[in-house]
């Protein structure tokens, strides 16, 4: 999100967060200016690629791609407004991890996750 009030960095703000932007958090920027941090991402991935889960209304919109949708997306625990559905997490977890400035890595399921 770009927050007009703002100036510098303070600027662009992660969407599900509220974080600004900065060297050592990296975000992806969806349609619109729609912005995700690495660590909300990380969150999102796992509930929804590594977990299955969903905690999106039926028929929500998505942060990311502004499209409505109904299939699983997470919703931010701090902003009602902040859903991303699976197929963004998923494509900006491959850009983010395929980006060499940012040191992002996909979160991966563990053996303790599996038992």
């Amino acid at each position: 999100m770009h927050d007009p009030k703002a100036t510098g960095n303070d600027f662009f703000k992660c969407d599900f967060c509220m974080k600004p932007w900065s060297e050592g958090l990296p975000m992806v920027e969806g349609h619109q200016g729609s912005l995700i941090c690495a660590h909300c991402l990380s969150v999102a991935y796992t509930a929804l690629a590594l977990n299955n889960e969903n905690s999106a209304p039926a028929g929500y919109t998505c942060s990311m791609c502004l499209e409505q949708r109904d299939d699983p997306a997470w919703v931010s625990p701090i902003r009602a407004e902040g859903v991303i559905c699976k197929r963004c997490a998923r494509q900006a977890a491959t850009g983010l991890q395929k980006d060499p400035d940012s040191n992002w890595q996909k979160p991966v399921r563990t053996p303790v996750d599996e038992a």
